[in-house]
């Protein structure tokens, strides 16, 4: 009597129709298991999202350095540049490095 009674439930006989029951295997079979699946649709835009970050990135970096090459077609900028980063000297010039208290890394006397 109780199988009887279950097949007379409104919500059973809308579970055991045969769409409902097409229709939740496809649902399934498209969310999980199919090669364009929603899992994987949801990584390939994780994706997207970290390799749009790092293209804005690379094209400040490229921006960036196309003011230095700009700046660095002067021959005083570009001697400016070399002495400041390479410590590059003239003839007969000597060089200094002056190094303060501050910006060196010791530790502090106990």
């Amino acid at each position: 009597m109780a199988l009887r009674e279950l097949r007379n439930k409104k919500w059973f006989k809308v579970f055991t129709n045969m769409y409902v029951l097409v229709l939740t295997v496809f649902v399934i079979w498209m969310v999980f298991f199919d090669t364009n699946s929603l899992l994987i649709h949801l990584e390939l835009r994780k994706e997207i999202k970290k390799l749009e970050k790092q293209q804005e990135f690379l094209e400040r970096e490229i921006a960036e350095d196309k003011k230095i090459l700009k700046k660095l077609a002067d021959p005083e900028e570009l001697e400016k540049f070399a002495r400041e980063h390479y410590y590059l000297k003239k003839k007969n010039e000597e060089i200094y490095l002056i190094e303060y208290e501050d910006s060196l890394k010791t530790r502090p006397n106990n």
